[in-house]
């Protein structure tokens, strides 16, 4: 195991990185002297960042060009000391919204659309959620012998991992667990719940904070959802709650199939309606479609399932060991996410999805037990191109959205497309490997 790097800091200008998230997933910013600062300020940001693809570069045919400014705004409630990566000193992270040069929100920040669904779905049902993401990373350059959750694979990652799960704790992020996954030297780390937009600022800082703990070792952590063809995958899942305003599950109804409420089936319904449609947010990477097929363990089809992995949404299990009580643990799980989806993004689409569930008083999922018939499974899209066709045809999330942010995120997707279209799928999976 290669010794940390310790870069000795003392006397230097402690610094705020002001943080947002672009279509690609990965976190972007400014770096300004944590002493100018001050609460209520803001850094200057550009409407054409929103349409830098996964290559780095601002793609051609956007709503935006070289022209009009942008701030980025933090929310005083998601500043974040980041501490403890060997060889690196201690930074503040200020995660923004982003708005208008008079404050106003801008229509294509994500932070914002996520916090607005969160909103209407308190207002008009009086529901709110809470949120867990789990992450799936490869250590890139594991070479030690290869066995699923296994202690040997666990010790494999030492000092890493301690070293990991210390500057979790010290940066604020409430680990649930750290654990050797099934894939070739992959690991699964968990944070504990939170609110919404709280949950998907912690994703985005977990991702660079692994990178910046495994970087420190000489090590490459990668997220990407496939690192070699044929492969196991890696996914970012989502577990999520609701709670009524009494503060109870009104996802658990002991008499109904899977426990399920009919409040949560037609949630549920929304969220499988629109499935389809949103496979190009969730699963937004070419090689995505790699990890969504039947039998991977990940998301074989659009299907509500109890206790079932290869289900698009899950009804996870209840623990009543010692005569626990199952009505609080009650939720779901979204299992087709993966790490090229901008979090907040993400969690909106889903939530937005349930949200329209309600609001059009959908039939209730079926909850499926066991595995699934072939007439219970709405198939996924194939590939990118096919989810980029469905999710630009969907009038509805269009709206949900805006046409600013759809004809971007188009632009900069299928200018990906022809980015790989010559590679051979050995080098598209280097390719996203190195880039998350």
């Amino acid at each position: 195991m290669t010794s940390a790097r310790h870069r000795d800091s003392p006397g230097l200008t402690p610094l705020t990185f002001v943080a947002t998230s672009d279509l690609t997933g990965l976190t972007k910013g400014r770096v300004v002297p944590t002493a100018g600062m001050p609460s209520g300020a803001s850094t200057g940001w550009v409407p054409a960042n929103f349409g830098i693809g996964v290559d780095g570069h601002i793609v051609e045919d956007i709503p935006f060009d070289s022209s009009g400014d942008l701030r980025l705004l933090p929310d005083p409630e998601a500043v974040h000391q980041i501490s403890g990566v060997p060889g690196k000193p201690d930074l503040t992270v200020a995660i923004a919204n982003v708005v208008h040069t008079d404050g106003s929100p801008w229509s294509c920040c994500t932070r914002t659309i996520l916090r607005d669904t969160i909103t209407a779905l308190q207002q008009e049902f009086g529901l709110t959620s809470e949120v867990a993401f789990e992450h799936e990373f490869a250590d890139l350059d594991g070479d030690t012998p290869h066995h699923p959750f296994s202690w040997r694979n666990f010790r494999a990652a030492e000092p890493i991992g301690s070293h990991l799960v210390t500057a979790m704790q010290a940066s604020g992020l409430e680990l649930e667990n750290w654990l050797p996954e099934y894939g070739r030297h992959q690991y699964e780390v968990v944070v504990e719940r939170a609110a919404p937009v709280a949950a998907a600022d912690r994703a985005l800082l977990l991702r660079d904070l692994v990178r910046d703990v495994f970087g420190a070792f000489d090590r490459r952590a990668s997220f990407t959802p496939m690192i070699a063809p044929g492969e196991t995958g890696a996914g970012v899942h989502i577990h999520f709650s609701l709670q009524d305003a009494d503060g109870g599950n009104p996802l658990f109804a002991p008499d109904r199939p899977g426990r399920l409420s009919e409040l949560g089936a037609r949630f549920a319904a929304g969220i499988l309606k629109y499935a389809p449609s949103l496979a190009a947010i969730y699963a937004p990477l070419a090689i995505s479609y790699e990890r969504l097929r039947p039998h991977n363990w990940s998301s074989g089809g659009v299907f509500l399932g109890v206790e079932n992995r290869e289900a698009l949404l899950r009804i996870c299990p209840t623990i009543e060991i010692d005569g626990q009580d199952p009505k609080p643990q009650l939720h779901f799980e979204f299992r087709a996410g993966d790490i090229g989806a901008n979090p907040w993004l993400l969690l909106a689409v889903v939530l937005r999805a349930g949200l329209e569930g309600l609001r059009q008083e959908l039939e209730p999922a079926e909850v499926v037990v066991g595995d699934p018939r072939q007439e219970q499974i709405t198939e996924l899209p194939h590939d990118l191109a096919e989810a980029l066709e469905l999710f630009e045809q969907d009038t509805d999330v269009r709206s949900w959205l805006g046409d600013d942010l759809v004809d971007t995120y188009l632009a900069v997707k299928r200018v990906e497309l022809a980015a790989v279209a010559d590679m051979t799928d050995e080098e598209k999976c280097t390719w996203y490997a190195d880039i998350y």
